[in-house]
């Protein structure tokens, strides 16, 4: 990519809300769907375990392939790269939407996943080609805004969809989002004439295999931790044969030299430490108030509506922030209060109430939106023009692998401890422990260059 290409003479911010949906039709896809499970098993008469696959199959390509997508659609036409990601979504969507047979599901969600990798690969191009550098960390608190805020909403509107309509509806229903979408990109995105959809060579296949096997791999070994400990190792020698393999490559020497970079990796090492804090919300918690407190799960619901109603409308403030004061500097301090909520999640025990998680969840909350538009932000700009497409899929991939390993990590401090108060306070201090270090690593000094 040029340097013309990367700076445009102004900042056109219709692109950026189209990015904006198309992210939250993608990141929504990985939550909404838990809702057509009973549906879908119901109908195609699959056990509840099979059905797991509905939310398997989207995860698995969307974490696999968005390194090596990244390094396709940097040398693609982002305006025809967003096109083809938003057209194979809403296909897909048909597909799982009308599917006769369960494993026309799977395959369809499969789909829907490849496609939604080709979003978070354009993701970092288009912010580049849109948005003046002063004002990038801006747009991203716009994008993170709005996908927090359809990720609030997007499960009880499912269930209700799912209710009214039955589970096929849910799929379907995002289409004329994505048809508005789709327009609105092929109207506003920067096209770049000199570019087009490149066919994919054998060598990007044969890293899209590697990598992407051994990622995909690494996470199936991570949801098998639990209950089938030698599985788990067996896949994880599995994913690291594949990854050795991968990295002797030479499509990879970009990719690796990026991670090497300081100030890009320093960003990687934050965002993999700091997205522990998943292991809280997604295990611990629900755990905590179901083991300790003898609630119910609409309790956790309400206690989280605190994290993500103070995450939501700070994040785009903080975008504003990271432009003013700098990327490290909001990042950093996104992570302390992060350190500080975490410290006060040991506070809490077995005559805790309501309020008593909530405004620690809401402190959690403030230090999500202060870090990630940041971090966001820092990530491009440590990235060298014409990488910003694997800027974005190395971003992908770790918040990927740090979702899937918190939950497990938590899972097996809460067991080790013995469940109970002794077990949430276990892993807390597991996550406490990660976001410290994340904290320390953004203190390291790095020499501008």
């Amino acid at each position: 990519m040029t340097t013309e290409a990367a700076t445009p003479p102004r900042t056109k911010w219709a692109p950026v809300a189209a990015l904006g949906l198309a992210m939250l039709v993608v990141t929504s896809e990985m939550t909404i769907a838990a809702v057509t499970l009973p549906g879908i098993g119901a109908e195609l008469a699959v056990s509840p375990s099979a059905t797991a696959w509905v939310l398997l199959a989207y995860a698995l390509p969307m974490a696999a392939l968005a390194i090596p997508a990244g390094r396709w659609a940097d040398g693609a036409d982002v305006r025809a790269a967003f096109a083809l990601s938003m057209t194979g979504i809403a296909l897909a969507s048909v597909l799982v939407g009308l599917a006769p047979a369960f494993w026309l599901v799977v395959v369809g969600r499969l789909l829907q996943g490849a496609a939604g990798a080709l979003i978070v690969a354009v993701y970092m191009p288009i912010i580049t080609t849109s948005v003046l550098p002063a004002q990038r960390g801006r747009a991203i608190g716009f994008v993170i805004t709005i996908m927090t805020v359809g990720a609030m909403a997007g499960v009880p509107l499912g269930g209700l969809i799912a209710d009214v309509l039955g589970w096929r509806a849910v799929f379907l229903v995002k289409l004329p989002v994505v048809a508005a979408v789709l327009w609105v990109g092929l109207r506003t995105i920067t096209r770049l004439p000199d570019r087009g959809l490149p066919r994919p060579g054998a060598a990007l296949l044969r890293e899209a295999l590697l990598l992407g096997g051994a990622v995909a791999v690494m996470l199936l070994a991570f949801e098998q931790v639990d209950g089938h400990p030698l599985v788990a190792a067996a896949l994880a020698v599995a994913a690291i044969g594949l990854a050795v393999w991968w990295s002797r490559l030479s499509a990879s020497r970009p990719v690796l030299a990026l991670v090497r970079h300081r100030s890009f990796g320093i960003t990687m090492l934050a965002l993999l430490a700091i997205t522990f804090t998943g292991g809280l919300v997604a295990f611990l918690l629900p755990y905590f108030v179901a083991d300790v407190l003898r609630a119910g799960p609409d309790v956790t619901g309400v206690a989280l509506l605190f994290f993500v109603g103070a995450m939501a409308p700070l994040s785009l403030a903080a975008g504003a922030l990271a432009d003013r004061f700098g990327n490290r500097v909001l990042a950093t301090v996104g992570s302390a209060v992060s350190l500080v909520a975490m410290l006060l999640m040991l506070t809490l025990d077995g005559d805790a109430g309501l309020v008593d998680m909530a405004w620690r969840l809401a402190v959690l909350g403030v230090g999500a939106a202060l870090f990630n538009p940041a971090v966001n932000a820092a990530m491009l700009a440590a990235a060298p023009v014409g990488s910003e497409g694997v800027a974005g899929g190395v971003g992908m991939t770790v918040r990927t692998i740090a979702m899937t390993v918190a939950p497990s990590a938590s899972a097996l401090a809460w067991t080790l401890a013995g469940g109970g108060i002794a077990g949430f306070r276990s892993g807390v201090i597991m996550i406490t422990v990660a976001v410290a270090a994340g904290l320390l690593v953004l203190l390291v000094p790095v020499r501008r260059s």
